[in-house]
């Protein structure tokens, strides 16, 4: 059985403009699923329908088998919303936003306060557990935004942005956090700009291009496909302007920093040797930009001349 399931999903709006054009998507039971596309793609919009924020124009959906069009109340048991807005009161304590939230799960109040502590204490904030919410700061509030969504310890997690402003350190804080909820057995969809995170936890990706779907794939498949990566090495000595690499595209940044592009079918092992032969010694290399994020352009660029 599948955590989502949706079929011929559309959504279009009073003023005419179609936000949704038939999509589909399938979320295996214990997934790490990331959707992904551009401001506008539809992402929000197939998030928000999902979670019966928005009322779709026709279409089914159907959370763990039960359709929201029949049983919405129970479809909507299993899932736990983290949407890119902050929304809950700035002047109300922490820990009442969370017990609160288990309320309108008919958690009893008891059981509301045990998972209030466990979850307080996984993001990091139970020492400020009385303090009133606006006393937070931003990343603060994105991590009780994740401890209020699991109150009612949902099978289905959805991520709408939750790593926006939050900093590199907290950001992979959270990365260790969610990829442990999904090690216990919970489902998460991923909506994210920042692409090196789904690339970083996501087991399988759709992208979103104008309300179509026009890439659903298992993240590793996804990434062989790339066509070129650039890869910047770092070297012990100045490289000269002789430098002779065949079929590799290259050029220097400065004297000891050399841009290579290696292609589909090129072999880095042969790079190296070409490097080698002419006295190259390579102190470090990395990607220039993240390889998921170069793809993500590729295929937005090839959807639109199509």
């Amino acid at each position: 059985m599948s955590a989502l399931n949706v079929k011929q999903l559309t959504k279009t709006y009073a003023n005419g403009t179609s936000a949704l054009k038939g999509i589909n998507l399938d979320v295996a039971r214990g997934d790490f699923f990331a959707l992904l596309g551009q401001n506008g793609a539809g992402k929000s919009t197939t998030i928000s329908i999902v979670c019966s924020l928005v009322k779709k124009t026709s279409g089914k959906v159907f959370v763990f088998g039960h359709d929201t069009d029949c049983e919405l109340a129970l479809a909507k048991s299993f899932i736990g919303i983290v949407p890119q807005e902050i929304n809950f009161g700035q002047f109300e304590k922490i820990s009442h936003i969370l017990i609160n939230q288990a309320g309108f799960y008919g958690i009893p109040k008891h059981i509301a306060i045990k998972r209030m502590e466990i979850y307080l204490k996984k993001v990091g904030l139970w020492e400020m557990r009385d303090q009133p919410a606006m006393r937070l700061s931003g990343g603060m509030k994105r991590r009780l935004m994740i401890a209020r969504a699991l109150m009612n310890e949902p099978k289905l997690l959805i991520l709408d942005e939750p790593t926006a402003g939050v900093d590199i350190e907290l950001r992979h804080t959270l990365w260790d956090f969610l990829a442990q909820l999904n090690q216990q057995g919970t489902t998460i969809i991923l909506t994210t700009h920042y692409l090196e995170e789904a690339e970083h936890l996501c087991k399988h990706v759709a992208i979103i291009d104008h309300g179509e779907i026009i890439e659903h794939a298992d993240m590793k498949s996804l990434i062989n496909r790339l066509y070129v990566q650039t890869v910047v090495f770092d070297t012990e000595q100045s490289v000269p302007d002789s430098l002779q690499l065949h079929d590799y595209h290259h050029r220097l940044l400065d004297p000891t920093t050399l841009e290579i592009e290696i292609r589909r079918g090129q072999s880095i092992n042969d790079l190296f040797q070409l490097l080698t032969t002419q006295h190259i010694r390579i102190a470090s290399m990395r990607n220039k930009t993240n390889r998921l994020e170069e793809l993500f352009i590729h295929l937005i660029s090839e959807s639109k001349h199509e």
